[in-house]
């Protein structure tokens, strides 16, 4: 529960008729994460909240249901970031926010910034809530200044006061967390998550970058036992319980996996569709294949993975394990959808690295692999690992996808050195 120290600055929502919703979330795929715990926090605090992913059903006509539910809101936020500058959709939703909110009196529409970008021209001259000092999810004063603009209230004197006192905590346990996880520091984490201080008690962002960190680290128990509890300070979020089967699926202890399958299996009927969940769950189905060897779940886990892609075309996680699993497959229509998602992830991602982004480095390496580049491979493999040496985890996992790709594309012996060259300090 988030604690009445802070709630006492925070309005509460407005009544709602049937059908309504206080909040739309409009957004672009590759910003999800940010936005799942903007979800969760707005959740919590007792918002009804559309975000498409957990209301679309298969079938539904996308325009008509997000047309729909922009008029039954009481208020529309846009997630803006360097990747929204380029997405037309994004840009239709701000002109159709901009009208509702000057034809209608009542709607409030409300911009935030989540990174340093460039404002479009569309935007030059509203105000923004800027959350770019809050690059894992909403929190300190910031927060409080949304939920204000969502109810279209002024700040007292005093929540202005107790905002910038949040900003200030806030800021520094972000630069504590990132920093702890940049040197490897996992001890120095777990202090972190102890502390009584209400940046950890306000939203689980900081303490799900903080397990995310852990489970990069190798350090599953530590992970599980944080996420455990985020689950009881914030009942209704659904990140910690996506990470946790991450870090159960890969701690693999008896009954780590069904325990896993069943967590995500429950969501996933929930129509909690994002490609976080669909990815991770497609990820225990093939560690189910590992020990079954049954093709049918390796197919389920390129299935799982095609469905996120497909729900979310710009998210390169998904599209990137849907290629890699129907190469495992194995079968020529497979091979070709693989060649067809690799395909699709290269125009996502491009061919050039991405600096302190190591699993879009490393995605890149494997579109080039599955492509049987093998040099440029190893070498966007390299830059990869340089860039986040400290973890470990990831490493051995994108090693071990790797290892597995040149089972099937069949690489001569100084073709796969040069992949084998980029993960030289882990085990054969």
């Amino acid at each position: 529960m988030i604690p009445a120290e802070w709630l006492q600055y925070a309005p509460k929502p407005k009544p709602l008729s049937k059908g309504e919703w206080n909040v739309f979330l409009s957004y672009r795929s590759v910003n999800r994460p940010w936005v799942l715990h903007l979800y969760d926090v707005l959740t919590e605090l007792g918002y009804k909240v559309f975000l498409d992913q957990y209301v679309l059903k298969p079938g539904d006509e996308l325009i008509t249901v997000l047309g729909d539910a922009l008029v039954k809101s009481q208020a529309g936020v846009l997630i803006w970031s360097n990747a929204a500058m380029d997405s037309v959709w994004v840009g239709k939703e701000y002109n159709i926010l901009e009208r509702m909110s000057t034809g209608n009196e009542n709607f409030r529409f409300v911009p935030v910034i989540i990174e340093p970008s460039k404002l479009p021209p569309f935007a030059a001259n509203k105000i923004f809530v800027d959350f770019s000092e809050y690059p894992d999810g909403p929190n300190g004063g910031d927060l409080l200044r949304l939920l204000h603009a969502i109810a279209g209230m002024p700040l007292s004197a005093e929540a202005v006061r107790f905002a910038n006192d949040q900003d200030e905590l806030s800021r520094e346990q972000v630069i504590k967390v990132h920093a702890a996880i940049k040197n490897g520091n996992a001890e120095k984490l777990v202090q972190l998550t102890q502390q009584d201080i209400l940046p950890w008690k306000t939203s689980s962002a900081l303490g799900c970058r903080a397990a995310n960190g852990l489970i990069k680290m190798k350090k599953y128990d530590e992970a599980i036992a944080l996420l455990e509890n985020l689950e009881k300070q914030f009942k209704k979020a659904v990140r910690p319980k996506q990470l946790k089967a991450l870090a159960l699926a890969r701690r693999g202890k008896d009954g780590d996996l069904d325990y896993a399958m069943e967590i995500l299996g429950e969501l996933r009927e929930n129509n909690h569709l994002d490609p976080e969940t669909m990815g991770i769950y497609g990820r225990t189905w093939m560690d189910r294949y590992e020990k079954s060897k049954d093709i049918n779940d390796l197919m389920q886990s390129r299935d799982l993975y095609a469905e996120g892609f497909e729900k979310a075309p710009d998210d390169y996680y998904t599209g990137i394990n849907a290629a890699a699993k129907s190469v495992f497959i194995g079968k020529d229509a497979d091979l070709k959808k693989a060649a067809d998602y690799a395909a699709r992830v290269q125009q996502i991602t491009g061919l050039e690295a991405e600096p302190g982004d190591y699993w879009k480095t490393a995605t890149i390496g494997e579109v080039l692999l599955i492509q049987k580049k093998y040099k440029e491979a190893g070498e966007m493999y390299q830059k990869a690992v340089a860039m986040a040496r400290m973890e470990k985890g990831s490493h051995e996992s994108t090693w071990l996808q790797a290892k597995r790709l040149m089972e099937k594309l069949k690489p001569t012996d100084e073709e796969r050195a040069y992949i084998r060259e980029a993960f030289s300090h882990l085990p054969e």
